[in-house]
């Protein structure tokens, strides 16, 4: 069955829910496979897959591209794409229009958009459009240089509330499920209670109403430092690698291609090959 919105709050209280991001379409087939209930097309991809140093250069056009193909690779796995930097920031019209171009030209079948209460008028003008909208708090990375790097948030009694009080107001405004990210395990459990929409933690603790990963840190596909909270649970990187070599390997000894993989001529016309001109 195909996993939707609808699916997706009703899982809450019931079933943690696993979600993961994905960028293409090849990977996206095989997380589908493996029972993914969502797949998020986050901006991560500009520092994954476009190697920036953070998300804040990618775009519109970047997403949709991206979006489109995970969505023909996910048959039952829920689509949510990330709005990128500026996409939101500077009216509800362009916002909805953004994220319009998300679900016709991208396929996405939600949204996801960072920040709290300063956003909730995005966000109602977005489910007024029918347009299904994922809220993300804590360490939101589009605002890294306001955060002054990528840190915990909620540390503080002031922040806490301010992290509840932006969430009820996300939902209230229309959200259907909230992203936590990098907030202390029992505040976002605190959050999660508090909440009749489905929350989703990284860095949040097992609180919350299920998980997210960026795929290539949780299979060694990332070569650099990892977050505290992640987890591999895999060597897919080790793994490619030992085949790149393998095949460079075969490659400069002449091992490959060997008689095996390749294509025969019709019999008898080996020797009409000195023939041609």
């Amino acid at each position: 069955m195909k996993n939707t919105i609808v699916t997706f709050r009703e899982a809450k209280g019931q079933e943690k829910l696993v979600m993961l991001t994905a960028y293409d379409y090849s990977t996206a087939r095989v997380m589908d496979m493996a029972g993914v209930d969502a797949l998020l097309v986050g901006d991560s991809l500009g520092m994954v897959m476009l190697g920036y140093p953070d998300t804040l250069s990618v775009t519109v056009d970047d997403m949709v591209r991206h979006c489109a193909a995970v969505a023909r690779g996910a048959q039952k796995a829920l689509v949510v794409c990330d709005m990128p930097f500026m996409s939101y920031h500077v009216s509800v019209e362009e916002t909805v229009r953004n994220a319009g171009r998300l679900m016709t030209e991208g396929r996405a079948q939600a949204v996801k958009l960072e920040g709290g209460a300063e956003f909730a008028a995005e966000v109602r003008a977005l489910t007024r459009a029918s347009i299904p909208v994922m809220g993300h708090l804590g360490l939101t990375p589009q605002s890294v240089n306001a955060f002054g790097g990528f840190k915990v948030q909620g540390k503080s009694m002031a922040a806490a509330q301010k992290l509840l009080d932006d969430a009820r107001t996300l939902q209230e405004a229309g959200a259907f499920a909230l992203v936590l990210e990098c907030v202390p395990a029992p505040l976002a459990e605190r959050v999660t209670q508090a909440l009749s929409i489905p929350v989703i933690g990284i860095g949040a603790g097992a609180g919350c109403d299920g998980q997210v990963l960026v795929w290539q840190d949780m299979t060694g596909m990332t070569l650099s430092h990892l977050p505290r909270f992640v987890k591999r649970f895999g060597e897919v990187g080790a793994s490619l690698r030992s085949a790149v070599e393998a095949y460079a390997r075969e490659v400069r000894a002449g091992a490959f291609p060997g008689e095996d993989h390749g294509y025969p001529l019709p019999e008898g016309m080996e020797k009409t090959l000195k023939k041609l001109k």
